[in-house]
């Protein structure tokens, strides 16, 4: 089974790319789905295949055919997870420093995806496919903290939508290197793809998102800042590439801060401490806070120490 979307190109759509202008306009839809979807003969124009770098005239259809998703071959495992809440629309997670999210290249078992299965079975959303059942948004591998799940569709829909929006509260604590001059600030800088390290992000102008990033200064130490930081927009990477980018990296953070790696860390000082969102179902305003885990508690006991 298929689904057959048609987009009408607008006025206001001219210019932009069939990979960009799809992920706009389908709910949903990253760019890189889109771009998988346009080389794999899904878009057409007139019955003829389209590229992704096609931009349509004013008035063009363009028609969609978005495959079902494919029979999940991903492995339930029966690993302990610390719900912070759950119904029959969603649930909260409070993810574990080191696990990874959803399978991929390098990590099939062990994820979080993994045990949601096992945990839920077959409750979860559909729309982000095989490999990431029910995820509505990620944290990294070495980030702690709160994730929001979708047991069904609609409830992945309305809980992306509020993303979208920016209207989706999410609360990070950090330790940063460095001392802040200012106790509270605003990056506004656009994130993409690293020109030439593919896996990293990087500020650049070039084929980048709009993303912002909130900070406040919660205690100072020596030669480190502990911050909280509220993401307007959640690029990949966004925190981190942020604070590095305006000279204070996350400590424990190799990839965009000091190669050297903090002792005891074990990758970036970083937690999701706080999720507030309209619930799905009823619209009621929730809010789920989890406490610092042990190892970011103990780094800042160590600080204040020194």
């Amino acid at each position: 089974m298929q689904n057959k979307i048609t987009i009408t190109i607008e006025p206001e759509d001219a210019g932009i790319r069939l990979d960009k202008l799809i992920s706009l306009k389908t709910e949903n839809m990253t760019r890189s789905a889109a771009e998988k979807l346009i080389a794999e003969g899904n878009a057409t124009l007139n019955g003829k295949c389209l590229t992704k770098s096609y931009q349509g005239t004013v008035g063009d259809r363009v028609d969609l055919l978005i495959p079902e998703p494919e029979k999940l071959d991903v492995l339930s495992e029966d690993i302990p997870l610390e719900i912070m809440y759950e119904d029959a629309d969603l649930l909260v997670v409070n993810k574990p420093k080191g696990m990874v999210v959803h399978p991929a290249a390098g990590n099939y078992t062990g994820t979080l995806v993994n045990a949601l299965l096992a945990h839920c079975g077959d409750s979860l959303s559909g729309i982000n496919g095989v490999i990431r059942p029910g995820i509505v948004h990620r944290i990294d591998k070495d980030t702690s903290g709160l994730l929001v799940v979708a047991k069904n569709d609609f409830a992945h829909q309305k809980l992306a939508a509020q993303i979208k929006a920016h209207s989706f509260t999410r609360l990070y604590e950090a330790v940063v290197h460095g001392n802040l001059k200012e106790d509270d600030g605003t990056i506004d800088a656009p994130i993409g793809r690293h020109p030439v390290h593919r896996k990293m992000m990087a500020v650049t102008e070039k084929n980048a998102r709009s993303a912002v990033t909130h900070y406040h200064v919660l205690a100072r130490y020596n030669g480190f800042t502990h911050v909280q930081c509220r993401l307007e927009t959640g690029r990949t990477h966004q925190i981190r590439v942020h604070m590095a980018y305006i000279g204070h990296p996350i400590a424990g953070d190799t990839v965009y801060g000091p190669k050297k790696a903090v002792p005891n860390l074990n990758g970036q000082c970083l937690h999701a401490r706080v999720l507030g969102f309209l619930h799905p179902r009823d619209g009621r305003y929730m809010e789920i806070i989890s406490d610092l885990p042990a190892y970011f508690i103990q780094f800042l006991k160590k600080l204040k120490q020194d």
